[in-house]
Parts: C-alpha cells; structure tokens; sequence
C-alpha cells in the first residue's frame, strides 16, 4: 500500500527504532499504519494486534503502535504480559508524547521516539535471553482499511 504519510527515510528510521527496540528483549514492537479507522480505535488495534499474530509472543510481549492517519486516531497496545508491568499510564504517557510529535507534523520521530521508549520497557521487564528468537517481522504493516 503506498502512503504518503511516511517518507522511505521516515520508514526506514522507524524500521531502524524497531530493531534497536528490539536487541536487547525478549518484547517484540509492530506499527500498523491506515488511513481510515472505521471503529473504536482501541478495538482496530486489537483486531490488527491478533491478525499479525502479537499474541502469539511466548511471554505475551508484544505491542502495538497503531495509527489511522486521515482519521487522527493512534493507540498502544501492549499484550497482557507487559501491560501488566507497565501499566495504563506508561501507555497514555507514550502516547501523550506521540500525539504531541504529531500536531508538529515529527511522525516519525514521535513513532521512532514511543518504540525507543517501548524498547525500554519491554528490556526492563523482559531482557534478552540467549535463547530468544525474533518472533515477528519488524517492517511497517500497513493495513488495507477492512475495518
């Protein structure tokens, strides 16, 4: 899907803050962008959440960045094994910093800055193991408006 939204070099540094998130836990971080949400926001990131199988983590870790851009709609969500370390402020905090990027028109520094800072949450609780494998794809899911 094409989207204007980010630029390759936006992408790539999003990409970049993915796999860095990522070295050093056990956490796995996906971002899904569309344009339209056409349902409670926090409800299409949980559906996208278990159509890209984050559920399946083996110590329920993964989260969700998810951003429908010409509805204005953005939601965390973090699996039950690190939301219940985390808990719901850290996640509105996150977001409250996103949203903030955002009205400056800093997209993919607010994403790449929220999954830095997932990045960490997720090495606190869940730091790397020898034995850990890279459970999901950490390219950008772009979703195809279904909902």
């Amino acid at each position: 899907m094409s989207n204007k939204f980010l630029s390759s070099e936006d992408e790539k540094l999003i990409v970049e803050a993915i796999k860095n998130a990522e070295l050093a836990t056990s956490g796995e971080v996906r971002l899904h962008i569309e344009k339209k949400c056409k349902i409670d926001p926090i409800e299409r990131a949980q559906q996208v959440f278990g159509k890209l199988k984050m559920h399946k983590t083996q110590q329920r870790n993964g989260v969700i960045v998810y951003v429908a851009t010409e509805d204005h709609k953005v939601v965390i969500w973090g699996d039950e094994g690190i939301h219940n370390k985390v808990g719901q402020n850290f996640w509105e905090e996150e977001l409250a910093l996103m949203i903030s990027s955002f009205k400056q028109e800093a997209y993919a520094e607010g994403i790449a800055k929220a999954i830095n800072d997932i990045g960490g949450k997720l090495k606190e609780h869940y730091p790397y193991q020898e034995d850990d494998v890279n459970e999901l794809p950490d390219d950008i899911s772009y979703g195809d408006d279904d909902a």
